[in-house]
């Protein structure tokens, strides 16, 4: 690891000045000089990676006692500084919405979860080896121009949505496909004040600027979460290597809301799949006004996946994707609440 310089701020206005060298920073994930520490179960995995090398970190934990905060009215509040795991075990949460305690206690190790925060997980970087491993000269995330080590390369945990002929790169994470599913804003603090944005508007499809992850602006910080209605008809369902400690293989959020049988409003998100948190509209309005049988959940697993393209070792995923979509549809559809 680098030599870094470390800070630790006690406001939300030190905190933005500490972070205004950032400003610099054309890519506020990789390139700004300032970095926020909240968690730290990404950033300094890849400063000792030596992917990230930032001259100066920004301690942000003691905002926690204004950024922590979990609201359950309608609508829900998160705040960005609270933990995964302390989320996750909230009584409130598993009841009425499942789908976000599940992803958060699918997330990595119990350890981990009791240290990462909300904000810091759904900017948490790709677990693409190319992209991690230095000694790949070629990869337009970490080095834009570069080329994708991963077109030619091993790419049987790549993506399958989204992706473009500069990087082929999985977002790994399982919160975030809750938070989309669910139409959640985020709330994003900057020297300029607070904005609210669409979670769905946070993260870039790589095309032609996969070093360009998400919209924030250098030196921005999430500070929370707010997520509209109750969804207790939810669930989150996970495949992977390895029942412990494993990113997805293929994932999916979905929220139904159901009366007399019938779906009044379908919402599906897919992870492990996509370079980014990925909403299946389509197969979504397909459900819609119609009672669910095995015939209706196929064919909605097939809109899922319409536009997905597979490389060399990675085929299995669309396969693979559409029975975790129809298995979570069914799981949601037959939820007791």
């Amino acid at each position: 690891m680098r030599p870094f310089a470390y800070q630790r701020v006690g406001d939300t206005a030190s905190a933005m000045q500490a972070l205004a060298a950032a400003g610099s920073a054309s890519n506020a994930l990789t390139e700004a000089p300032v970095q926020p520490l909240a968690g730290g179960t990404t950033l300094i995995d890849l400063m000792k990676l030596d992917v990230m090398r930032p001259t100066a970190v920004v301690d942000i934990n003691p905002l926690a006692a204004s950024w922590s905060d979990i609201g359950t009215d309608d609508p829900l509040r998160l705040g960005a500084l609270a933990r995964m795991s302390d989320v996750a075990a909230r009584p409130d949460i598993q009841r009425n919405y499942p789908v976000i305690a599940d992803a958060l206690k699918l997330a990595a190790s119990p350890q981990l979860r009791n240290m990462a925060s909300l904000g810091g997980n759904v900017l948490q970087r790709t677990r693409c080896s190319y992209f991690r491993d230095v000694s790949y000269g070629n990869c337009n995330k970490r080095t834009p121009g570069s080329g994708c080590a991963a077109l030619e390369g091993f790419n049987r945990t790549h993506a399958v949505l989204g992706t473009s002929d500069q990087c082929i790169a999985t977002y790994p994470g399982d919160f975030a496909q809750a938070l989309i599913a669910l139409d959640a804003t985020i709330e994003i603090t900057g020297r300029s004040g607070v904005r609210n944005l669409p979670f769905a508007e946070l993260h870039k499809p790589p095309g032609s600027t996969p070093q360009i992850e998400t919209t924030l602006s250098a030196g921005e910080l999430i500070s929370g979460f707010s997520i509209p209605g109750r969804w207790p008809r939810s669930v989150y369902l996970k495949v992977r290597d390895r029942q412990s400690y494993e990113f997805a293989l293929a994932s999916a959020a979905i929220a139904l809301d159901l009366q007399d049988g019938v779906i009044r409003d379908a919402r599906i998100a897919l992870g492990g799949v996509a370079t980014v948190p990925w909403r299946a509209r389509e197969a979504e309005a397909m459900l819609k006004g119609q009672k669910l049988d095995d015939a209706l959940a196929g064919r909605a697993s097939e809109a899922a996946f319409a536009d997905a393209r597979a490389s060399k070792h990675n085929a299995f995923k669309i396969a693979l994707g559409k029975r975790v979509v129809s298995r979570a549809l069914h799981q949601a559809a037959t939820m007791e609440i």
